[in-house]
């Protein structure tokens, strides 16, 4: 039988979506996964094989075929051990074919079925809604990020077992405590530009780089304040917008760095490399692309 589930792959800051495939027929028994992935991705056969045999249920002794499409996308992560086991799942029979449509699935398997949390949620959330989805399947360590986002039904499961139950019976799993649909972190400043005694022609040129989003460069010897300044730049910045908001709290989820009590940012990023970071790591990048601090210090 052939069956398929959508879920998501992260590329720089982008997210893609990516439709999860499995056909279980005659053959030789064996596991199969294509569709341009890593070794993090073809993994995932063995986290699969396992978590499902710790909660009862047996591969069949049949060929199984994995494809994560498009294929001229690059997949990395953990993130498909849940999606690629929901299609399994429902290509053996042990789920209706019905209750994978219009559902995105993103999370990682542990050998004994439990559902760790992985990055990235938050842009998988807005691409699902985009892509039409009505329901988003997420790690439960995640849901306050996944909930920060309206207009589509977020469930989260901590393990095999609990999302077998939802697509099966339809029993949503429970949750502890209340989670509220929007969440934002308090100012957490330290600092305030009001700090700063003397020093009036650099504050001024503050003001000024500020008040026009302009760039500013100090020159000094160490320890005539330039980080000081610089400290207390974003104390001074207007807030953000609602755009601004949801735009650098996507950034911070594809790189891991986003609170799980403040699934949206309510402030604006302060960086601060030091002078020996690499260019790679100032401006992002690599064979697998990461946000660098360039990013990290969006708007």
């Amino acid at each position: 039988m052939f069956n398929q589930v959508l879920s998501a792959t992260i590329a720089g800051v982008d997210v893609i979506p990516v439709t999860v495939e499995a056909d279980v027929s005659n053959g030789l028994p064996m596991f199969v996964m294509v569709g341009y992935l890593s070794s993090q991705v073809k993994e995932a056969q063995d986290r699969v094989r396992t978590a499902m045999r710790n909660i009862g249920i047996a591969l069949p002794p049949k060929r199984i075929t994995i494809n994560l499409a498009p294929a001229d996308v690059r997949k990395d992560g953990s993130r498909f051990d849940l999606p690629i086991a929901a299609a399994i799942l429902a290509a053996t029979g042990n789920i209706p074919e019905k209750s994978l449509e219009q559902v995105m699935i993103i999370g990682e398997l542990s050998l004994n079925g439990e559902v760790h949390g992985v990055p990235g949620v938050l842009p998988s959330v807005i691409q699902a809604r985009e892509c039409g989805c009505k329901m988003c399947i997420i790690p439960y360590q995640n849901r306050r990020e996944g909930k920060s986002i309206g207009g589509i039904h977020i469930v989260g499961v901590r393990s095999l077992q609990e999302m077998l139950t939802l697509l099966r019976d339809g029993v949503i799993p429970e949750e502890e405590g209340e989670v509220k649909e929007e969440a934002t972190l308090p100012n957490p400043y330290e600092v305030d530009f009001s700090d700063i005694q003397g020093q009036d022609a650099v504050k001024r040129a503050a003001v000024i780089a500020v008040a026009g989003f302009h760039n500013l460069l100090m020159v000094g010897p160490p320890g005539s304040g330039k980080t000081m300044v610089a400290k207390r730049i974003p104390t001074i910045l207007p807030g953000l917008t609602e755009k601004e908001r949801l735009e650098i709290s996507k950034i911070y989820s594809i790189a891991g760095l986003l609170p799980e009590d403040a699934p949206i940012l309510g402030i604006r990023p302060f960086r601060s490399p030091h002078h020996t970071v690499s260019p790679q790591a100032l401006a992002g990048g690599g064979k697998v692309p990461t946000p660098g601090e360039i990013t990290l210090a969006h708007r």
